[in-house]
């Protein structure tokens, strides 16, 4: 007996260790039922939400991401109202009726501004951010319309900017509950319902788009309940261009497809219809396929996807980035898959830093994931877009001027989620504090310490609760597709499940002091991109790496490197403001010899300033071999040539460096490859 009872102890030696009342077990996002009663779910008969978002202000940003909303407040979207005319309020169609100016781009920019303002908690923001908004909540007419009235030559009304507008109506009710919210939407639900079928999301815009007007109109349903909202939900869905083809898109435009291929998923919310998820999948994969074979995260469409243009010098607009980054966000939270979460992380270390300066003051309209040129030529055709859209310019490319804002607010707000059931989820990690409602409506804050995606190491410390009390709540995290070998501790104990790629239920007695530590190994690997030339493309963990490219700085006027519809106030001082044009100031044709073994892995010091994304003080570099491509240059208009056949001669191997692509303004990111090395 002592023997057997010797080799248990053993055994039990051997296993995790389990801290008392705690259970930890990899689960599926249909084994989270919807149960929690803290933050407002779909209702029936709806389908509930995997994971909720929590109210703007819950979440606090630290670190880069921190770092980069003050960047944003100080930069471009926090000064905007100094040089875009139209956010000039003398005449604006948002603040007077028949107003001249202002359509989409007050309420692109200011759903990112408002919430950039909720975050930080700025004064002067927020006194900002509120002038607009009553002005919106003020403008609603006894008929229940609202906004700007912009009638096409039939009589029909233009629904695409109040869309938008919605959105920020929902932020701010979440911040700050204003009831006035709820009548507005109401009312004007109550007019798109009796509005003509014929005349309802029929414009291009508001047709592609009309997903956005459906997420809201399930918003407001699941605050009151309204039954008629059930019908216009059928109604904004009939109307709006059909996202559920099987084989192509209602159309190719980046932003569109970037934003409106969620639409299905959110019906599928609505008719419970398997078939309309899976064409939200069919729609992300289809372009993906043809024209995303690609690093980033994205697809090569510049405007608009044209056939046999996929080579990875075709780009995507800044528009597209945040819009993806939105779509990704919102279907992680309604499907739970964390495929939509993979997909965030791509694009926002990789694609999106890049398309900005880095002190946040200028962006360009396109970036692309081989790029060795950022100027104001006009590179037509080989991108879709005649004019200088390369080049940083803040005077410049008046939707992601506008749009931009809202890209890393909203990130900064998914950091942490609320579970169905009453518990809390960190899916995409980040250095922050948030405020969650678990279990009966008890407040935790979990205060999470990271450098991610830069380090390995993530910890988690419970707070908030009071002295010598406890409460018991699940908690998900995601353990990543690329990692192998993660470790999760909870107080310095293992968890008592294998750890592997999935989603993680921690169920413990929380109190306050607790610790959650997880590391999730990094290693280097690469992808193939078969239909580009077999070119390749080498990751380091959740970051993708592209050529250290020589960055030269030219500054320009801003006003005179603009594209043609740009409108800037009249007293703008462009001299405040400059555009810069970057150039190559060393090698960049380089083939890869893509042996992972050969290649050194440097990680430096964190940056004192928080930003990562700086070609010279990123915190990562890899040591690794090419072989320059005489033969592949730049064209005419000085834009990257497609990649080079494999046949093409290479020189002699040489060193190089490699650096994540979100710091590289210049960068080539899918090689070409030096054959018989790979």
């Amino acid at each position: 007996m002592s023997k057997m009872k010797g080799f248990f102890l053993a055994i039990l030696m051997l296993m995790p260790m389990l801290v008392a009342g705690q259970t930890a077990e990899m689960v599926k996002p249909s084994d989270i039922a919807a149960t929690g009663k803290n933050y407002v779910n779909n209702r029936a008969p709806l389908r509930p939400n995997v994971f909720l978002k929590l109210p703007a202000g819950a979440v606090t940003p630290r670190g880069w991401v921190g770092e980069m909303l003050q960047r944003q407040k100080d930069g471009l979207a926090g000064r905007l109202g100094e040089i875009s005319d139209w956010l000039d309020k003398q005449g604006n169609a948002w603040l007077e009726s028949g107003g001249s100016h202002g359509w989409e781009e007050v309420p692109y920019w200011l759903r990112g501004y408002s919430n950039m303002a909720y975050i930080l908690g700025d004064k002067a923001l927020l006194d900002e951010a509120k002038f607009w908004i009553e002005a919106i909540i003020k403008s609603a007419q006894p008929d229940g319309y609202f906004g700007p009235v912009n009638e096409k030559k039939d009589g029909r009304r233009e629904l695409w900017a109040n869309m938008l507008a919605l959105q920020i109506l929902q932020d701010y009710y979440e911040y700050s509950g204003d009831e006035r919210v709820l009548s507005v939407m109401k009312g004007y639900f109550q007019w798109q319902l009796n509005y003509p079928e014929e005349k309802f999301l029929r414009d291009y815009w508001e047709n592609s788009r009309g997903g956005d007007n459906l997420l809201s109109v399930i918003w407001l349903y699941n605050r009151t309940g309204d039954s008629f909202l059930l019908d216009l939900m059928k109604k904004v869905h009939r109307c709006t261009a059909n996202w559920m083809l099987e084989s192509g898109l209602p159309n190719w435009h980046n932003v569109n497809v970037a934003e409106c291929f969620r639409e299905p998923a959110e019906y599928w919310v609505v008719s419970g219809d398997e078939k309309a998820l899976r064409a939200t999948y069919n729609d992300y994969d289809l372009i993906r396929r043809i024209y995303g074979q690609v690093p980033g995260g994205m697809f090569g469409a510049d405007e608009n996807a044209r056939h046999g243009y996929i080579d990875p010098r075709q780009g995507t607009e800044t528009c597209g980035f945040v819009e993806q980054m939105l779509s990704d966000e919102i279907l992680m939270a309604m499907t739970g898959d964390l495929k939509w979460i993979e997909n965030l992380e791509d694009v926002a270390f990789n694609s999106y830093p890049a398309s900005m300066t880095e002190d946040l003051r200028a962006l360009r309209y396109l970036t692309c994931p081989n790029m060795v040129q950022s100027d104001s030529n006009n590179h037509a055709p080989g991108v879709d877009n005649g004019g200088p859209f390369f080049c940083m310019n803040p005077f410049s490319s008046r939707c992601c001027q506008h749009n931009h804002s809202m890209g890393w607010p909203y990130y900064a707000e998914n950091l942490v989620l609320a579970s169905a059931d009453g518990g809390a989820a960190v899916l995409t990690y980040s250095d922050c504090e948030a405020r969650v409602k678990v279990a009966d409506g008890q407040e935790v804050i979990l205060d999470e310490s990271t450098h991610y995606p830069f380090s390995e190491d993530i910890e988690i410390t419970i707070r908030g609760l009071k002295k010598n009390t406890s409460v018991s709540f699940p908690l998900y995290l995601r353990i990543p597709t690329w990692t192998t070998g993660a470790h999760v501790e909870v107080n310095g104990k293992t968890v008592g499940c294998q750890v592997k790629k999935g989603l993680l239920r921690l169920k413990n007695e929380w109190k306050n002091g607790d610790q959650v530590k997880l590391f999730f190994p990094m290693r280097l690997s690469k992808r193939v991109w078969a239909l580009n030339k077999n070119s390749v493309t080498v990751d380091y963990g959740p970051l993708t790496l592209s050529l250290k490219i020589n960055e030269r700085y030219e500054k320009k006027d801003s006003k005179a490197t603009a594209i043609g519809d740009s409108h800037w106030q009249k007293d703008a001082d462009a001299s405040l403001w400059p555009t810069f044009e970057i150039y190559a100031d060393s090698p960049w044709n380089y083939a890869l010899v893509a042996n992972l073994r050969n290649m050194k892995v440097e990680k430096l010091e964190w940056p004192d300033d928080n930003y990562p994304f700086n070609l010279e003080s990123v915190p990562l570099r890899v040591k690794a071999k090419g072989a320059r491509v005489p033969s592949w240059g730049q064209d005419a208009t000085g834009l990257c040539q497609v990649l080079p056949d494999a046949k093409a001669p290479r020189g002699k191997v040489e060193d190089i460096t490699l650096v994540p692509m979100g710091a590289a303004r210049l960068r080539i990111t899918a090689f070409p490859p030096v054959q018989g090395f790979q």
